[in-house]
């Protein structure tokens, strides 16, 4: 298992075609692994686009902060 932390902001298409943001929350217990928790946003976009530029815009994230797989 890696002890890397992962990016906190994942894009992802729903089985209706539009883009979805789960916001991941990383923390590390006494032996230095990571617990990721998730919550996925209520939140539906068009375009991954327009969910990048949501998450750039309301969380003020990154470029190295969102992924898409």
């Amino acid at each position: 298992m890696s002890k890397t932390a992962v990016r906190p902001y994942l894009i992802l298409k729903d089985a209706e075609g539009a883009y979805r943001i789960t916001v991941r929350t990383t923390r590390f217990n006494s032996q230095g692994y990571p617990l990721i928790s998730s919550n996925e946003l209520e939140d539906k976009f068009p375009s991954a686009v327009s969910a990048r530029a949501y998450v750039r815009e309301h969380f003020r994230a990154e470029t190295t902060d969102i992924a898409t797989k």
